[in-house]
C-alpha cells in the first residue's frame, strides 16, 4: 500500500496506527498541506482524492480516501488483531465512538476550517473540541475497560489518540475528562501509537522532531 498523508493530519495518523497494529508494511508519499498553498490542491492529487484532503491510500488496485473506510477495509482483508470487535454490540460502540470523533469533532477543527476562521481559530477549535469531549467522556465511562471499548484495542482507540493530540495542540485542558485522559495515557505507550506519532514521520519538520 501507499499512504498519501501529512505528518500532523489526524486522519493520516489513524491509518498509520491501523497499519502498525496489523503489521502491514507500506510506503508513505507525503502531501504538504501548507507548502505552495497546499499540495492537496494539485491536479495530480485531486485525481487520487477529489475532496483534496488526506489521506488517500492506494491498496489492492483501488484508491480509498476517508480514514475509517481504509481502517475497515484492512480489517476485513488483512490478518492481525481485529480493529472492529466480533460482538455486534461492541462493534456498534466502536463505530459510534469513532464517528463522534471523525464526524462530530475533528472536521470542525481541521486545517481547511481553521484557515477560514482566521484570528479566532484557537478559540473556535477549543470550543468544538470541548463540546465533543463533553459528549465523549460519559460515553467512554460506559464502554471503556482498559481501552475505549472493553479490553481490546479497536478503531475507537485509533481515533481517540490523534484527537487528544489535537486537543493538546489547541491548549484544551484534557484533565477535565479523566476517562479520555486515562485511555490516552495508556494508548500512547503502545508501540503502534509511538512509531506513528507525528513527531517521527518522514515529512516531520526538523524543529518538530522528537
Amino acid at each position: 500500500p501507499v499512504l498519501h498523508g501529512y505528518f500532523r493530519s489526524s486522519c493520516s495518523w489513524r491509518v498509520r496506527i491501523a497499519f502498525a497494529l496489523k503489521g502491514i508494511e507500506y510506503d508513505q508519499a507525503p502531501v504538504n498541506l501548507i507548502k505552495d498553498g497546499g499540495q492537496q490542491h494539485t491536479e495530480q492529487y485531486k485525481a487520487l482524492n477529489p475532496m483534496q484532503q488526506v489521506p488517500a491510500v492506494e491498496i489492492d488496485g483501488i484508491t480509498l480516501s476517508q480514514s475509517l473506510a481504509v481502517i475497515q477495509y484492512i480489517d476485513e482483508t488483512r490478518q492481525g488483531p481485529r480493529l472492529l470487535p466480533a460482538d455486534p454490540k461492541k462493534r456498534a460502540q466502536v463505530r459510534m465512538i469513532s464517528d463522534v470523533i471523525a464526524s462530530g469533532i475533528q472536521p470542525l477543527q481541521n486545517l481547511y476550517v481553521i484557515q477560514k476562521i482566521g484570528a479566532e481559530k484557537v478559540q473556535w477549535a477549543q470550543h468544538f473540541i470541548d463540546r465533543g469531549f463533553q459528549a465523549l467522556e460519559p460515553i467512554l465511562k460506559q464502554t471503556a475497560g482498559k481501552y475505549c471499548v472493553g479490553d481490546e484495542i479497536s478503531m475507537a482507540d485509533i481515533c481517540l489518540v490523534p484527537q487528544v493530540y489535537n486537543a493538546e495542540r489547541f491548549k484544551v485542558d484534557v484533565g477535565q475528562y479523566p476517562t479520555i485522559k486515562r485511555l490516552n495515557q495508556t494508548l500512547v505507550e503502545i508501540e503502534a501509537f509511538k512509531v506513528t506519532n507525528p513527531s517521527c514521520q518522514p515529512d516531520t519538520p526538523a524543529d518538530l522532531r522528537a
